[in-house]
């Protein structure tokens, strides 16, 4: 665990790094009572007591909505590229500062997104933008945004029991551990380092090991960083949804955002592996930052309800430890915890922090072991991706969250800078 010492300071996060039979378990009742509640609200707004204001307002507002979004850019199969990184408000020198200090720490990419442009792109080791590698705890990041998606499909409830999917933990000390638990690591279920990065790695059937561990605290009274209680999301996502977690990323949330190199992995018994295993790209990643960026919808169409993506990364999920969402990091002033460690009651001994010293307060962040960085700033509209190795050499300074954060709190000097022509990405 890193000190924080002053501005700039950060956090240090370790690895953020099928025997059990599917069954499909829809919640028939929920998706009826959700399709009668939209049935009936279609025939309030058809029946004959329509107020003509409202109407000319609703249009209104709907016109409003859709000039708004013709001024927001997405990337189609390629991402658009800024004639230059000045146009988008940046010191092209402090980049090159910035991408030097990424070079050095064993990084293979760095890519800056400013409004929906590219700004800057670096690879290096014989890499290219179509270059894809393991991202360990990023992976956790997708995995809240499928249980997200679920939720909003009415598959589950965030603070639905585990046990009504996980049929081992039913009466059981493990019974009363929530959804919510889970994405937000206050399950209380068993940790411990050796556990989760040493055997949980390795298991050939990961599912049937984490579901089979203990339950150390009640829920909801300690935090830890826990691999092994991530991974039973697997069986939640499967059972609720009844399709395999990594089809049900591909289908949902990688292949409608263009995330075209990228997949979820399995272990040797074809469980998704959730708390690790995603393999993607420095660009397809900064598609999953833009995707939350721009509140969970893309180029118009829904992909994750927003009232999700508040939830995940516009406030801590629970007051243990402020720099943690749903399976994303904050930088949110307050008690501050890192992977390495585990919190009591209400962050007791944990004294007020922020993981980046001087960065924006609403900044969050995707991360893996090795300093793989998602980090997502929505004031400036900026998206950073740096992926590297497992860690810098003997010497380098690493390229962490702060140095992400300098993208936009040194390099970004005009934030007024509005998008200019771009030109398409020749691939």
């Amino acid at each position: 665990m890193g000190d924080l010492v002053g501005r700039g300071a950060t956090v240090d996060f370790p690895l953020a790094s099928p025997a059990v039979t599917p069954r499909t378990r829809s919640h028939p009742l929920r998706r009826a009572v959700a399709a009668a509640v939209g049935l009936a609200l279609a025939v309030g707004c058809s029946s004959g007591d329509d107020d003509p204001d409202q109407e000319g307002s609703a249009g209104a507002e709907a016109e409003a909505a859709e000039a708004e979004s013709t001024d927001v850019l997405f990337p189609d199969d390629e991402w658009a590229r800024a004639e230059s990184a000045a146009a988008l408000g940046f010191d092209q020198a402090v980049l090159d500062e910035i991408a030097a200090q990424a070079e050095g720490a064993a990084s293979n990419c760095l890519l800056v997104t400013r409004q929906g442009q590219i700004a800057g792109e670096w690879y290096w080791n014989d890499t290219d933008a179509t270059s894809s590698q393991e991202v360990f705890s990023v992976t956790k990041s997708i995995t809240s945004t499928l249980v997200g998606i679920a939720d909003g499909d009415g598959d589950l409830d965030v603070d639905d029991k585990a046990s009504e999917y996980i049929d081992a933990w039913a009466g059981t000390e493990s019974a009363d551990v929530t959804i919510r638990n889970l994405v937000s690591n206050d399950s209380g279920r068993q940790w411990a380092a050796a556990i989760d990065y040493g055997q949980l790695p390795g298991q050939p059937d990961m599912d049937t090991f984490a579901t089979g561990l203990g339950q150390d605290q009640p829920p909801g009274e300690v935090w830890a960083y826990n691999n092994a209680a991530i991974q039973t999301l697997d069986v939640v996502l499967r059972e609720a949804t009844g399709e395999d977690t990594h089809a049900f990323a591909a289908e949902r949330l990688l292949d409608p955002i263009g995330m075209a190199d990228s997949e979820m992995t399995t272990d040797a018994s074809g469980n998704t592996k959730t708390f690790m295993g995603l393999s993607s790209t420095c660009e397809d990643l900064a598609r999953f930052g833009y995707l939350f960026l721009r509140g969970g919808t893309w180029d118009g169409t829904e992909v994750v309800p927003e009232d999700w993506v508040d939830a995940a990364v516009g406030q801590p999920s629970q007051e243990l430890n402020s720099a943690y969402g749903f399976l994303w990091w904050l930088n949110r002033p307050g008690p501050v915890a890192g992977a390495a460690q585990a919190t009591g009651a209400a962050g007791e001994d944990q004294p007020e922090s922020q993981m980046v010293a001087g960065a924006p307060d609403d900044m969050f962040f995707a991360l893996g072991l090795g300093n793989q960085i998602v980090a997502v700033d929505p004031g400036s509209e900026t998206v950073v991706v740096r992926l590297g190795g497992a860690g810098a050499p003997e010497g380098a300074t690493p390229f962490d969250t702060a140095a992400a954060a300098r993208v936009v709190t040194e390099a970004l000097v005009d934030p007024d800078a509005a998008p200019v022509a771009a030109t398409e990405s020749d691939g």
